[in-house]
């Protein structure tokens, strides 16, 4: 009877050290821990280098922002650091890779300009017909516009539905799509160069490179916006977009229910104009231009439709149409335009640009 009763608590004490050691070992669980924080990664700011011997910047390494460390960031929605080369300010800032229709050089809308003087204006022109927007020794940019004259108007509602560009001896070609019903998911371009249809993969970054160098076309987001640059001659920012319901009933498009009337966005750099550049947008830039559009008016209409107007998308025939790559142009003539990177502020037509 003894002899139990030192066994049974010999048990119960054995048991009491097992519970306490797992209540000890749940409660050394339950600590919490501090941890420090992972320090925030920096993001590599890439560095940027003008290789243009024209350029006031050549050969200075620029940092990019950290605000935009990627001249192609991942998120096709994020800014991107851009280095102007012809800016005498020799910096890298953040820019939308979509084309900014309130900056100068932009084509948008129905269709509205702004010049390389930073003044707003507007060129018709007629349904299914071509235009120069810009014609200089070296570089040639038709445009074909597409649109619809409702019962009772006198003219045409347009807007610019492709580019024919022509540098050197090289064409290239993109345009809108046509499309009952718009879907943004769906590519609504269709590119040429030099007469062979081009096809880039959809996708933001993908791009294409021509063999000999003299073009680069870019998408800037998954479909239906791009970037072309023509080395030392012109960047180009193409976004395509619908006619919306909204705007038509706000101006009485009277858009028909079986075309969407897709069609450009565009925003035009250019590096070393010639002092003699023609066309409806590159007479602009000219020095000695003076621009007829009037400050404070609704609508400034600029015409020009006999002077621009050529036979087709490709063609250099206009009036005034100054394409000639065979002449060597002279160096001295170039105009290291600042205009791309003029500060833009205000909406509509009441813009107002400065250096």
């Amino acid at each position: 009877m003894k002899m139990l009763g030192v066994k049974t608590l010999f048990v119960i004490l054995l048991l009491h050290a097992m519970l306490a050691s797992l209540v000890s070992e749940a409660a050394s669980g339950n600590k919490v821990k501090r941890v420090k924080p992972p320090k925030p990664v920096k993001p590599v700011q890439e560095i940027l280098t003008c290789k243009s011997r024209k350029s006031k910047c050549f050969k200075k390494r620029i940092t990019c922002p950290i605000e935009c460390p990627k001249v192609k960031p991942k998120n096709p929605k994020d800014k991107a650091c851009f280095l102007d080369c012809y800016s005498p300010k020799c910096e890298a800032v953040c820019k939308s890779r979509k084309p900014n229709c309130n900056g100068p050089g932009a084509a948008c809308y129905d269709p509205r300009f702004i010049g390389g003087d930073g003044i707003v204006f507007y060129f018709h022109g007629r349904s299914n017909e071509h235009f120069s927007l810009i014609s200089d020794s070296n570089l040639q940019i038709n445009a074909r516009f597409i649109g619809l004259r409702p019962e009772g108007r006198t003219r045409d509602y347009t807007w610019i539905q492709a580019l024919g560009l022509k540098f050197g001896h090289h064409d290239f070609t993109l345009e809108a799509t046509r499309t009952e019903k718009w879907d943004g998911n769906a590519d609504h371009l269709k590119l040429s160069h030099d007469g062979m249809e081009l096809i880039i993969p959809e996708g933001d970054s993908s791009e294409w490179n021509s063999t000999q160098g003299d073009i680069q076309v870019e998408r800037t987001s998954t479909t239906n916006s791009l970037t072309i640059t023509i080395p030392n001659l012109a960047e180009i920012f193409v976004n395509v977009i619908p006619v919306s319901e909204e705007d038509s009933k706000i101006h009485n498009y009277q858009i028909p229910l079986n075309d969407s009337f897709a069609h450009l966005e565009v925003q035009f750099r250019f590096f070393g104009l010639s002092s003699n550049v023609e066309g409806i947008l590159g007479r602009t830039y000219r020095p000695d231009f003076e621009n007829p559009a009037k400050p404070g008016v609704a609508m400034p209409v600029i015409g020009g439709d006999d002077k621009y107007k050529t036979s087709s998308l490709l063609a250099t025939d206009c009036a005034l149409c100054v394409f000639s790559p065979d002449n060597i142009k002279d160096e001295d003539d170039s105009l290291m335009m600042e205009y791309g990177m003029l500060e833009c502020q205000g909406g509509g037509d009441g813009i107002a640009c400065k250096k």
